[in-house]
Order: structure tokens, then sequence, then C-alpha cells
């Protein structure tokens, strides 16, 4: 029996259909297979002793030697010609018995998905891939074999470090991570103990040298170095494959070796690997799968917004034998959310305490793309969190004052086609905002226009019963969400750090000496404790423990600041007005102790683990400690009560005597306690 198999595509394509090329090995043992290939695939097919004759056949030849490669091939007396590119030859040639295949029209259910299925599905072989785990029809020779073993046994592979093949190249540059973040991951394996071996074409050899040089002889480059046969047996040597979309994916998928496949505009159901083990990692964003070769927005978002931890994450899944994050996903009941928006446009310590919940949600959808609405003042809180793949700004004073600018951004929003918004704190503007964006889930508040929610619980956060940061979490657990860590999360930026550093050299701070910093400011009157006694307290401590003593606020609290430094003995440092919310955050994370007022930079502190003495006041249920006070077993919150039934905030007929009440000698005895 005579049979053309015609595969007329890349060599990724070429390797998705060699499944059915089995099968035909299988069904007919002593039939003589041509196989019609072009160029670049024709290794897989030349020299395999399955195969009696390949032709090479450029689909861009001109026509007359299309047609004489056409002619030719109608002298063979083909028996069965199984044609998978619905080209002209398929059509055309006569063979002597029926094609294993129908009409190439035939319509396949849109149940399959993935093109390794379509082809099984036009030869009738839609179970033969759950039944054949064997690969059959990729030739690896006894050469190829001890080549490879020749380069492993040369590695040190000490201490159970295992081997991982990364491909980091891929003929579309759209399909391609950034060398920035596979330089990452690469540090990050070579740390924990892992042997890489780079593999690639001609072309991905600037990537694969730019990596070597990340783990030195951690990192083998063979980029170019193998032919197919001896990269298919090198990675079948292997624990695991970190690669784009490429054709190395697919071979890897065909041997069953394990892969961890990172994608961008391409379509994961189409071309995902198809390991029994294999983990896609992407971002759902708005915009993808849109199968392009440019990005329309310039940006390939898609792709610049996967971090090295995303990929790290499901290798360790990978490499735990734990199920794949897509058989999670099949296994978890529920509803998964592919694009989530965050809102909270309150101030900077509401947004710290909201952090958990970002937390909790990427734990729950590792792969959705996750956003947080915040005000203009608070973004450097969020801006590096690794949690977050986008911040987007909401200037309701400014550039979106006005409701024709909450209509524009909201149909900005619309476009960016969330599936999912959890409005943390209820305002008018958030729900119709988010009401008007079109997102289909709108969690939130029963308050303030909450019927324009589509899930909504009980607003209590007035009887203050427990933490800001748990009535945050209250939402996710309505989603079904059990939040695991609850610790609060500030960035630390490179440049914040750098500013430090200069500020330090220039005011002659040393790494040895003690940071007592203060803030003596806040947001409301009935905040606020004396400016004067904040002086006597600086004094005692500098003058009993040695610190150096930096005085810190906000723009608009200036004059506190000065009121404070102009009752103190000992020369303090005045940076006032002349730090921004990231900066404030590398200055605090220096300091020995941190005394506040209630006010956001209370929870910075906590989130560095820095030991924060909080003063407060007022004796509303809703503004208690019990609600925001910082969190942290290192803390001491000061609160006094004074008999008022009714607290009356910044309009107080009592001089704010609940203040008043914390003495100098309750925040010195705190200090002294965390201290020793």
């Amino acid at each position: 029996m005579k049979i053309l198999f015609i595969t007329l595509s890349n060599i990724g394509d070429c390797i998705l259909t060699l499944p059915v090329l089995d099968f035909l090995r299988q069904k007919y043992p002593d039939a003589a297979i041509t196989c019609l290939v072009p160029p670049r695939p024709k290794e897989i097919f030349i020299n395999n002793p399955a195969v009696k004759d390949v032709i090479i056949f450029d689909k861009h030849a001109k026509l007359i030697d299309k047609l004489k490669l056409f002619f030719a091939l109608s002298k063979e007396n083909f028996d069965m010609v199984v044609d998978l590119r619905n080209s002209f030859f398929g059509a055309l040639l006569p063979v002597r018995k029926k094609s294993l295949f129908f009409s190439p029209l035939r319509r396949i259910p849109s149940r399959i998905k993935h093109m390794k299925e379509k082809h099984l599905f036009w030869a009738n072989l839609s179970e033969y891939s759950k039944k054949n785990k064997q690969y059959q029809s990729l030739n690896i020779t006894s050469q190829d074999v001890d080549y490879i073993r020749g380069i492993l046994s040369g590695l040190n592979l000490a201490n159970g470090a295992k081997l991982i093949v990364i491909a980091p190249g891929s003929r579309s540059r759209v399909k391609c991570w950034d060398k920035q973040n596979f330089s990452q991951l690469c540090s990050q394996l070579v740390e924990a103990g892992h042997q890489i071996v780079l593999v690639g074409d001609s072309l991905d050899q600037p990537v694969c040298n730019y990596l070597q040089t990340v783990g030195d002889q951690k990192i083998i480059n063979l980029c170019a170095k193998t032919n197919l046969s001896q990269l298919a047996q090198l990675l079948k040597s292997s624990q695991l494959l970190i690669t784009n979309d490429s054709a190395v994916m697919h071979l890897a998928s065909y041997l069953h070796v394990p892969v961890v496949a990172i994608f961008g505009p391409t379509d994961e159901k189409k071309y995902g690997p198809w390991s029994e083990r294999s983990a896609v990692v992407k971002k759902d964003i708005f915009c993808r799968p849109c199968e392009k070769a440019q990005c329309r927005f310039g940006s390939l978002k898609c792709l610049t917004s996967i971090k090295p931890a995303d990929v790290l994450t499901q290798v360790k899944l990978i490499l735990a034998d734990r199920e794949s994050i897509e058989d999670k996903k099949r296994a978890v009941p529920g509803i998964l959310y592919h694009r989530i928006l965050i809102t909270r446009t309150d101030r900077l310590g509401d947004v710290l305490l909201s952090t958990p919940v970002i937390k909790a949600l990427r734990q729950k959808f590792p792969q959705s793309y996750i956003c947080m609405l915040v005000s203009p003042y608070t973004k450097d809180v969020l801006e590096g969190n690794p949690d977050l793949d986008e911040v987007i700004i909401f200037d309701k004073d400014a550039k979106n004052k006005g409701w024709l600018a909450a209509l524009k951004f909201a149909w900005l929003l619309r476009q960016k086609k969330f599936d999912l918004a959890i409005v943390l704190h209820p305002t008018i503007r958030l729900h119709l905002l988010t009401f008007l964006a079109g997102i289909p889930k709108r969690l939130g508040y029963d308050r303030k226009f909450g019927f324009l929610l589509t899930a909504r619980i009980k607003h209590t956060k007035q009887y203050g019963q427990k933490h800001e940061s748990e009535y945050a979490l209250d939402l996710i657990r309505y989603l079904g969400i059990a939040p695991v860590d609850k610790t609060l999360f500030m960035p630390i930026k490179q440049e914040s750090e750098k500013w430090v550093d200069v500020l330090f050299s220039q005011e002659q701070i040393k790494d040895s000496d003690q940071l007592l910093v203060i803030h003596p400011a806040a947001s409301c009157p009935s905040k606020i404790w004396p400016a004067e006694r904040f002086a006597q307290v600086a004094d005692s401590l500098a003058q009993k423990y040695g610190f150096k003593v930096i005085v810190v606020s906000g723009p608009k609290d200036m004059h506190k600041a000065q009121e404070m430094i102009k009752n103190m003995r000992v020369k303090a440092l005045n940076l006032a007005g002349k730090t921004s919310v990231s900066q404030l955050a590398s200055l605090l994370r220096r300091c020995r102790l941190f005394i506040s007022t209630d006010s956001g930079p209370i929870h910075m502190a906590s989130a560095l683990g820095v030991p924060v003495i909080a003063i407060f006041g007022r004796s509303q249920a809703g503004l208690s400690p019990q609600r925001w006070g910082p969190l942290g077993e290192k803390n001491r919150v000061l609160y006094k009560t004074v008999g008022c039934t009714t607290c009356l905030a910044h309009n107080c007929q009592k001089d704010f005597a609940c203040l008043k009440a914390t003495t100098v000698e309750d925040v010195l005895k705190a200090a002294e306690e965390i201290l020793k």
C-alpha cells in the first residue's frame, strides 16, 4: 500500500500532525509512506526508517514547478492521500482507495479546539490520542543518544539538582517573552540549585548568549548546537521545559515531557502544550488572544505583564508533581474570573489595608489579569506589588473631575472588558463607574447606590467590630475565597532607596545610627496629639537611647512638624512635606521606632515590620483602634476614653480630652516595652 502524507507548514505544526502519522503506521504497518513537507521541518522525516520517501516542497515555488510536482505525484498511483493542510494536492491527486479523511470542508465540532485534536478528528481518530501514549514517528538514533549523554555526563548535577531546558525563542517576535524576564527566572532557578540548558536555533543565539551570562557554569548554552532528534533526546532527559509558544513546546508535548509555556497573543486552546503535565502562563487582558502578528496597541501587554514569579509558580507545581493550573481550574468548582478590577479611592492607609485582598485573589486566580483603581496619592502603595498587573488612576479632583469626565473614564474601563469588579469602599461614583463600564459581576457593600451592584453584603463597618482589613477580606470570602496570607505589602522602589542613601550621606547619618521617626500630623484635628508632647517624647528617647530624630508629614501639615521641632531641645531632621509616599517607605524601613497619630503611615510602618506606637482619640466604634489600629505584634496602641456618649469629632467641645488623656509617660513606657 502506498500513502502520501502531506503536512505543508512550519516545524511546530508538522509536529502536531505526527499523532496522525503514528496511526497510519499502526494501521498499515507494511505501507510505503511518502511525506510531502516544506524545507524547514524536513529533518523530522528524513532518515526516518518509517518513511519510505520525503519530498521537499516549497509553497513559494513557481506555478510551473508546482504543476510538475503534481503530475509526478499523479504517476505514483497512491492508494491514499492524507492531506492535513487542505492543499490542491490532496484535493486533486487521483487515488486508488478512498481517503481516510472525509471532505476537507468537514465541519469540526466547537468542542474541539486544539489543532492536534482537529487533525485527529479529520482522520476519525478522536479516541486515538487517549489510547496512544508512545511517540513513534520521531527517529532518535543511537548517535543522538550518545551525543546528549556525553553533554549531560559533563554537567555537575550535585545536591539532587535536576535538568531544566529553556527555549527562550520563537519564530515570531510577538510570541517572545522579554529576555530580562527570562534572565530573572534563570537566576531564581539557578539559585534554587537547578541545572539550566538553553536551546534554540541560530536566530535565538543572541538571547541565549545573554542568558548564559546570568548563571555562569550553571547555564549550558546548546543553542544551534543540536539537530531536532538530538533536541528530542535532550528533552527526554530533562525534568521540565520552559518555553514560549514555539516548535520546541510541541516537540516536548509529543514526547510527553512536562512543559511550562508562556503565551501572549496566541490562543493556548488551539496551540497550547499537550503533555499530560503542562501549564500555560498567560495574562487574560481584554484583547487576548488576538492571534495577530503585530500588537494593535504597540504595547504587547499580554506578554509584558507576565512576571517571572508567575512562571516560577507553575514550575514549582510541575516539579512538585502536582496538578497543573489548567487541571486545578477544572477541579475547583465555581466561576473563573479572567479580568478583575478592585477599586478603592480613599486614603493611603485604607488602600494599604486592602493589599491582602490582592494577594488572596492572585492565589485563587493565578492566571487572571488583576487591576486596582485608586486615587493619585495612593499609587505608590501599589506600584511594584507582584500580585497586581496594573494600577489605574482615577483623579476625581482634576483630570477626571465632573460627570462628563467620569463617563469618559467609564467608557475606558469598558474597553478593558473586566468580568469582576470588587468595590472595597462604597461610593456613589464608584458604583456608577463600574455599572456604566458594563462589568457583569459587581461586588460591594449595600450602601451609597448599592442597588447598582450585582452582589452586595451588609455594611456594618460603622460598628467597628473587626479590623478594616477583615472588612475588605469579607468581600472575597463572599466569593468563596478563604484568605491564607493576611499580611500587608508595601513595595520598595530602587529610586527611593537611592534617595535615602543620598540624604543620609548629606546629613551624615550612618548605618549604625538608631533612627526615631515621628509623624505628628493627621487628616483631622481630632486625631492630632499636642505638638509639645511629641517634642518631649523625642527629647527623652533621644537622650536615653541615642536616637537621631526625623520628623515627617505631608505638605499640608508642615506647620505641625515645625511646631514640634520648635519645642524640642535636641536636633531633629525636618523632612515634613519633602518625601513622596515611596521615599517615606524607604525611610521608615530603616528606622528603629515609629511614633505617629492615627494616620496612613502607621500601616506603612507595620507592613514593613517596623515597631509602631500609634496614638488614638475619638470614641466612635467605627474609628476605634479595633478597626484602624496598626497590625503586628511589635506595635502598641495608646487609646483612652473620657466618657463621651457622642463623639463630635473635629467639633469637640472638650478640647480633645480623649487625646490629651494619653500622657508623655504613656508613650515613653510603650517605647521602653518595645525597645527592651
